[in-house]
C-alpha cells in the first residue's frame, strides 16, 4: 500500500504543475483531536473555519467526527461522517446566476468516509501514510438539485522534531475523482509546530491548493488536542 501511496504522489506532483490564476490569500482556522476510550478505540473531532481572504469572506464550515480503531501502534482505521457548508460565490454579496440568486452558504454537503493511516519512523523523521475513500452527498439549496460522488485521497505526511518544544510538518495530499474528471486537487502545506502540552499542539502553516483551473494559497492556524479519557 506505501508503494501505491507514493506513486499517487508522484502522479499529484506531475498533475499540479500547472500555473492557473492565483486566488486571494485565505485562512483556515483547525480544530483536531483523537480522543482515547479505550486501548483499541478512539475519536476523532475535527472543526475547520474557512475563509477566502485572511480577515473575512467566508468560504466554508467542515466538522467530522469518526470511530478510530487501533489496530497496533503504527495502524489505525477509521469510518466517520463530515458535515460541510459552503458559500462557493468567492464573494461577500449575493450574486445572480442565469437570473437566479445564489445566496451565501447555498451548497450542503453530507460526506461518509473510510481511513487508513500506516506510520513508520526513519531516524528523526516520522511518516505517515492516510488512504481515505469518500461518499459524498451533495445539495444544492438554491436550484434545488442532489448529487452524489465519490472521490479518492492519499496524503503523504512527514514530521520532523526540531527540539522537545518545537517540530516541522509537510505533507502532499492528492484528491482523485471517481467519476468525472480523475484529478480534483492537490494540496501541499508546510508549518511550524510548538508542543503546547504532553498531548496538545498548535501548527501555523501554508498551504498551496492546486485545482484543476486555479491554485489558492491558505494560511492555516492549527490546534491538536488528544486527550486521554481512559479509566486509571
Amino acid at each position: 500500500m506505501k508503494r501505491l501511496g507514493i506513486l499517487f504522489l508522484l502522479i499529484s506532483m506531475s498533475l499540479s504543475a500547472q500555473n492557473p490564476a492565483e486566488e486571494e490569500n485565505g485562512i483556515w482556522y483547525m480544530y483536531f483531536g483523537m480522543n482515547r476510550i479505550s486501548d483499541k478505540l478512539s475519536i476523532h473531532t475535527e472543526a475547520q473555519f474557512r475563509y477566502y481572504e485572511t480577515s473575512a469572506n467566508f468560504n466554508q464550515l467542515l466538522l467530522r467526527t469518526g470511530l478510530n480503531y487501533h489496530i497496533n501502534p503504527n495502524a489505525i482505521a477509521t469510518m466517520g461522517y463530515a458535515y460541510i457548508d459552503t458559500d462557493p460565490t468567492f464573494g461577500e454579496f449575493d450574486v445572480m446566476a442565469n437570473d437566479i440568486l445564489v445566496r451565501n452558504n447555498t451548497l450542503l454537503e453530507h460526506r461518509i468516509f473510510e481511513q487508513f493511516i500506516l506510520t513508520d519512523k526513519v531516524g528523526e523523521f516520522l511518516f505517515e501514510h492516510r488512504y481515505r475513500l469518500e461518499q459524498r452527498f451533495f445539495e444544492n439549496r438554491d436550484f434545488n438539485t442532489k448529487e452524489t460522488q465519490h472521490r479518492a485521497r492519499y496524503r503523504l505526511q512527514v514530521m520532523l522534531p526540531l527540539t522537545d518544544t518545537f517540530f516541522m510538518n509537510f505533507y502532499n495530499e492528492v484528491f482523485l475523482n471517481l467519476q468525472g474528471n480523475t484529478f480534483d486537487q492537490n494540496r501541499l502545506y508546510g508549518a511550524l509546530g510548538v508542543r503546547i502540552t504532553e498531548n496538545s499542539s498548535l501548527q501555523l502553516g501554508y498551504l498551496k491548493n492546486h485545482f484543476a483551473d486555479r491554485v489558492v494559497d491558505r494560511f492555516q492556524i492549527g490546534l491538536f488536542y488528544n486527550p486521554d479519557l481512559r479509566g486509571k
